[in-house]
Order: structure tokens, then C-alpha cells, then sequence
């Protein structure tokens, strides 16, 4: 009689918890971030609904109306049958005919870091021996970016350099940007006797410049978008703060060819630097960003519509990239997992080389790739971000809705 009673406790049980099962794999799928088409509806379910702040179930009331375009963004409630919320979710509009030029074309990038930043703290040989970093004795940290000088903005390691030697060895103070917050520090620079300069023990840099690729060209708000990726300082592994950026012309030369445990790389030339082709305002998690001076339109390529994530599929797809000179090509590869991903990264999907001709030549991915658009049913996708070291022909890509967005282009 026991038994017979468990039995149907089972029965009674089991279908609940898969029924629990299979709502809390649904919620869990469902992203922090959705992107939605102007004019278009979030796919709500009888169980799982989205409702917006007015308490009106997202369908076809997203569309965007003139008074709120530049207001993009709302916010919006995943519920349990239209009454129990369990998730709160943004809710972004892209134009419904938002169309843009794809790149694959190479680009020289330069950038001026926004102040300078400390690649390395060292000890100074004064005349009464070797003395410890001044500056790492009062808190200063590898990272950190020096931005001014007794009040002055500091934009070159020359000028650093000049501003803590004529301070005779008088206190100075110095205010630094450690992870986006302010601080400041007096420090008492010392007399190095290798040159008779006063110092405060610091390496720094204020520049970088390297090739990557143009990911897209927006002609009608004159915007790009390249890489996927930040640009990163080697030394320290920090996101470079930009103070100023610009993209010239570039050409690819040679190619070293990818190998397992060893990246392989796309070697360029800067081409016409006193051309300036664009303006970067931004370096961040999903690429770097800005407005163009001239047209980067690619002679050989034809506007297309972007895709949002829940119109991406895994399986065949195309990137646009150059491995020789500058004029882009198409190679096959093929999406092998999208991933859930809540916030911006370049990090989004699993892609896979397949193309023959373009594995012989470079073994799959390598460094300078980076930017290069993923197409998918003559739609962007994405763009390529990254090699696995121990599998040349696997990487990573990016969702394009999150180069958009970082790059504040659903705001024009």
C-alpha cells in the first residue's frame, strides 16, 4: 500500500519537476540585454511573457515612436504566465533598416593613451645607493595612468619626465586613474646619479599603434566599428584609456602561419600616414570605435542589413578578411555554438574555419584577423575576436548588436 502511494507520488511529482525543469532552462536562456527590431515583437509564450513597465505584454507595441527614438533603451519584466515576475531585462530598438558597409579591409591603428600609463616601477641608484620606488612607496600601481603633474595635464612621457625634474626635488603632486576613480598622492622625487635627473621610479608609455581590420562602415552616419576586441597594453593587461586615435591605410605583407601552441600573425605596413581615414572616440571591450574623414566604403562590397542574435544560426557562414594586400575576401567557416551571453565581450560565439584555401595559407585564424566581419544569409553577424592557441583553426566572434551598442551607434 506504501509502495503503491509513492508510485503515485512519483508520478504526480516527476512531471512537475520537469515541467520546472523546462520553464527555469527557458528563463535562464532568456539574455539581460534584448535587441529588438523597430516595429517588430518580442516572442513571448503563453507561460513566458515579457511585460514592459506599463504593465503591457511586449508584442507589438515595442515600435519605436518619434518622440522616443533617441531613447532606445527600456526596461521591461520576464513573468510567469503574465502575473508572477521573476527576471528584470533591458529591452534595446535597432532601426528596422539599419544597413551598413562591411569591411574585412586591413587598418593601421594609432592611439595617444589619455595621460600616460605606468608599465613598470623601478628602484633609482642615487649618490647614497639604490632607493625604492618613490612612487610605489606611496600606493602607485602598475596600470594606473598619470594624468597630471602639480595640476597640470600630463600628455607625453616627455613631459612627465620634464615636470617631475623640475620639481628639485620638492614635493609634487600627482593625480592618477586607477580603474575608472581619480586619486591623488604627494610623492618627494629623488636625484638618480646615472644622469643627475630628479625621478620617481616609473616606466611609462603614452602611445601604441599596430594593424587590425575594419569590421564595418556606416556611410550614413559616417561611423566604423573594427577589431571586436580592446586594444590592450601588452605589459599590464590593461584596456588602454584613449586620449586620442586615428586609423590609416594599411596593407598586409606577409603572413606567418598558425600552428598549435603558436599563434599565427597577419604582418602589415601602414600605407599614407599622413592621410588620416578616421577619428577613434573609443576603445572598449567590443572594439574600437569612431567617425571617418573619408568614404571606407569596400569598392567590392554592397550594403547589407545586420542580423540580431535570435536571427544568427549555428552552422555555414562567411568571413570577410585580407591575407594579402588590401582588398578583402570571402572564406567559409562555420558557427559552432552561440553563446548566452548577459553583458558586452567579444566573446559570443564559437566559429570554426573551413575553407581550404584560407587554412593552407594561415592555419585558420591569427592575430591581425581581429574585426573581420562574419556574414551569415548576406547579413553581419558579427565580427572574428579570437584564436584558441591550441586549436589554430577554432575561435571566437562577436555578436554585432553588442559592437552597436558599445559603440553608441543605436543613438543616431
Amino acid at each position: 500500500m506504501i509502495k503503491m502511494k509513492k508510485r503515485k507520488i512519483c508520478y504526480i511529482l516527476t512531471p512537475i519537476a520537469i515541467f520546472l525543469f523546462f520553464i527555469f532552462a527557458k528563463i535562464n536562456s532568456i539574455p539581460n540585454t534584448i535587441f529588438v527590431r523597430e516595429g517588430h515583437s518580442i516572442k513571448s509564450t503563453p507561460i513566458i511573457k515579457i511585460i514592459n513597465k506599463e504593465n503591457k505584454i511586449l508584442k507589438n507595441n515595442v515600435k519605436a515612436s518619434e518622440s522616443n527614438i533617441k531613447n532606445r533603451n527600456k526596461n521591461a519584466h520576464v513573468t510567469l504566465f503574465g502575473m508572477l515576475p521573476i527576471k528584470s531585462v533591458s529591452v534595446e530598438s535597432i532601426p528596422s533598416e539599419m544597413s551598413v558597409y562591411p569591411g574585412g579591409q586591413p587598418i593601421g591603428v594609432k592611439l595617444n593613451t589619455k595621460g600616460v600609463l605606468i608599465i613598470a616601477l623601478s628602484d633609482i641608484e642615487t649618490a647614497k645607493g639604490k632607493k625604492a620606488s618613490p612612487a610605489a612607496q606611496v600606493g602607485v600601481q602598475i596600470g594606473d595612468s598619470i594624468l597630471k603633474v602639480n595640476n597640470k595635464d600630463i600628455k607625453t612621457a616627455e613631459q612627465l619626465s620634464q615636470e617631475i625634474n623640475n620639481s628639485n626635488g620638492k614635493n609634487i603632486e600627482i593625480v592618477f586613474n586607477r580603474r575608472g576613480e581619480n586619486l591623488k598622492r604627494e610623492i618627494v622625487p629623488v636625484k638618480s646619479s646615472e644622469d643627475n635627473k630628479y625621478k620617481i621610479g616609473l616606466w611609462v608609455r603614452d602611445s601604441t599603434a599596430g594593424v587590425g581590420t575594419l569590421t564595418f562602415y556606416n556611410e550614413k552616419t559616417k561611423t566604423f566599428a573594427a577589431l571586436g576586441h580592446p586594444i590592450i597594453d601588452l605589459d599590464t593587461g590593461t584596456i588602454l584609456n584613449i586620449n586620442y586615435g586615428e586609423i590609416v591605410s594599411s596593407s598586409i605583407v606577409s603572413v606567418r602561419k598558425g600552428e598549435k601552441g603558436k599563434p599565427g600573425e597577419l604582418k602589415g605596413v601602414f600605407l599614407d600616414e599622413d592621410i588620416v581615414l578616421g577619428q577613434i572616440y573609443k576603445n572598449t571591450h567590443c572594439g574600437i570605435f569612431g567617425k571617418s574623414n573619408l568614404n571606407l566604403r569596400n569598392s567590392k562590397t554592397k550594403p547589407i542589413k545586420i542580423a540580431l542574435r535570435n536571427e544568427i544560426k549555428e552552422g555555414p557562414a562567411k568571413i570577410l578578411t585580407t591575407i594579402n594586400g588590401e582588398e578583402p575576401k570571402l572564406y567559409n567557416i562555420e558557427i559552432q555554438k552561440l553563446l548566452k551571453q548577459d553583458v558586452p565581450g567579444p566573446k559570443s560565439m564559437i566559429i570554426k574555419i573551413t575553407d581550404k584555401e584560407l587554412l593552407n595559407k594561415t592555419g585558420g585564424i591569427v592575430q591581425g584577423m581581429s574585426g573581420s566581419p562574419i556574414i551569415q544569409n548576406n547579413k553581419l553577424i558579427g565580427a572574428v575576436t579570437h584564436v584558441l592557441i591550441n586549436k589554430p583553426d577554432i575561435g571566437y566572434g562577436i555578436y554585432i548588436e553588442w559592437m552597436l551598442k558599445d559603440g553608441n551607434m543605436l543613438e543616431n
